[in-house]
């Protein structure tokens, strides 16, 4: 797998509080020069280069314009296939069922690690994003305080997980309870889907719940992320 290329201070410092052993190299422009001092410490105590570039470079070697002045280089996190037998011990589990933009799963992750959601599940559907340069730049360091898993199964898993999750999808179904009505007995598994299609039937069937935001109906919903931020205000409060 090759490296990931991380931009961003916020990105940046969360991969080097959480993980600093991953980063490879550095490279960052003279305005940063004190931000990075610590980096280039670690760096140098593990015999790692580092470098400050000129501002004309920099775009160059983070692979974007929207590099905020600092770039890592960094070992690909590992993304652990998910055992229901070993569930992670949260309170709210976020499973994205299809979510296929990069930038998306950024902002989902940035929104879970704001607001304390411990872990999330990426279904590994055709197209779904995983960890990438980008997801890592939107998630502004949201992707390193989140235990990740993986699974091509999630119907499989959702049903695992039942009775000491409570699995709850996403809908725009009027039936659907709103969030007020669900309950906070027990650990939630809050299932996302695809940002056109929504959860796929398979997924959805497996889910015990369903859950909908009520709005004014000007319009039909919210973007995903956005979605998940009311969310996540509401579950996790």
């Amino acid at each position: 797998m090759k490296p990931d290329t991380i931009c961003g201070i916020q990105a940046v410092g969360a991969l080097f509080a959480r993980r600093p052993d991953d980063a490879m190299r550095l490279f960052y422009v003279e305005a940063l020069r004190q931000t990075a001092g610590p980096w280039c410490a670690t760096l140098a105590a593990a015999r790692k280069p580092y470098r400050m570039v000129p501002p004309d470079q920099m775009e160059k070697v983070a692979g974007t314009p929207h590099h905020g002045g600092v770039a890592v280089v960094a070992k690909p996190r590992t993304v652990a296939p998910f055992d229901t037998a070993k569930p992670p011990a949260t309170k709210l589990l976020l499973v994205l069922d299809g979510i296929g933009n990069p930038h998306n799963l950024g902002a989902i992750a940035r929104c879970a690690a704001f607001f304390g959601a411990g872990a999330l599940l990426i279904g590994e559907s055709e197209g779904a994003a995983m960890p990438s340069d980008a997801a890592y730049r939107t998630a502004e360091g949201g992707l390193e305080h989140l235990d990740l898993f993986r699974s091509a199964t999630l119907p499989a898993v959702l049903a695992g997980l039942h009775p000491r999750f409570l699995t709850l999808a996403t809908s725009l179904s009027p039936n659907a309870a709103t969030l007020a009505d669900v309950p906070r007995s027990q650990p939630i598994a809050l299932v996302l889907g695809n940002e056109e299609h929504g959860i796929s039937p398979a997924v959805l069937s497996a889910c015990r719940r369903r859950v909908r935001i009520a709005g004014s109906g000007a319009v039909q919903s919210l973007n995903v992320a956005q979605a998940t931020a009311v969310l996540l205000h509401a579950l996790c409060g």
